[in-house]
């Protein structure tokens, strides 16, 4: 079994050194059991380069198989052992996404699987993984997705960005007067929504910031001005009336939001529910 676990996390990482920090192991003591099991099944399952690991074709093959049936004893043993662990989910996400598009869908998974008992972690400018934390979700450029030792990340939605107001202020919205609201240090600005058509704003204009799209967002639905938002965040309110986008112009966003997926061997039935769940809602 040590063996495989060794095998298992060094496929995923593609690096020896990465599924020692994982496995709690000297990098030395991941090579030679790799060594064993190679040894013992009578195929190499790597090709090692410096610096670089690839998996042979026997060890391409070979993956899936062990990722599947670690899947497997897991479900099992916790389908006997019981207990409410596996109903558990605590999703750590941004307050922006955790307001905006998450609790609205909340009764949606909930219907779906009765059984989950959820626990929502918002957090606001910070990378640092909740310990507790079933799944995580990040907003940024790909780099944040580059963070998790223990898991892979799947984009989940990126889009466009651009102004929205109440349809009461749509009909005389001008950026160049009106209050104009945006969330700090994030790509997807007026600047750059502005430099995009070849503009700029007046000198004598102001932005209003704040740390999260969840401040900038409410002001605007509460009618104090314009505010920048993007597809994720907006899309319900604009279907539903309570926002518009007073300007045609759209920008692709540089930022997006990753699912950071745990390793097969560290999900539950909860998190696992939660994965194909939200992967549906963003097809």
């Amino acid at each position: 079994m040590n063996w495989l676990r060794a095998f298992e996390a060094s496929a995923r990482h593609l690096s020896f050194t990465g599924a020692a920090r994982e496995l709690n192991m000297t990098q030395s003591a991941v090579s030679q059991q790799i060594k064993s099991l190679e040894q013992h099944l009578g195929h190499p399952m790597f090709i090692r380069q410096p610096r670089t690991l690839h998996l042979t074709e026997a060890g391409e093959r070979y993956l899936p198989v062990i990722q599947d049936a670690f899947e497997r004893l897991q479900s099992g043993t916790q389908s006997l052992t019981g207990g409410e662990g596996h109903q558990r989910l605590t999703i750590q996400c941004n307050m922006a996404f955790s307001i905006f598009w998450l609790a609205p869908r909340l009764p949606k998974l909930l219907d779906k699987h009765p059984w989950l008992s959820v626990n929502v972690v918002p957090e606001i400018w910070t990378t640092q993984t909740e310990p507790s934390a079933s799944v995580v979700i990040r907003y940024g450029r790909s780099d944040v997705a580059s963070t998790g030792e223990n898991s892979r990340a799947e984009r989940l939605s990126q889009g466009n960005f651009y102004p929205v107001c109440t349809p009461e202020l749509t009909a005389n919205a001008d950026w160049r007067k009106d209050r104009l609201f945006d969330c700090s240090a994030v790509f997807c600005s007026w600047e750059t929504w502005l430099s995009d058509q070849g503009l700029r704003l007046p000198s004598n204009q102001r932005v209003n910031l704040t740390s999260t799209y969840s401040i900038t967002l409410t002001a605007a639905v509460n009618g104090a001005g314009l505010a920048l938002g993007h597809d994720v965040l907006v899309q319900d309110m604009i279907d539903q009336g309570r926002l518009v986008k007073p300007f045609a112009h759209s920008v692709p966003m540089q930022e997006a939001y990753f699912l950071m997926i745990p390793a097969r061997h560290s999900q539950t039935y909860a998190s696992h529910a939660f994965i194909d769940w939200i992967q549906g809602e963003f097809v």
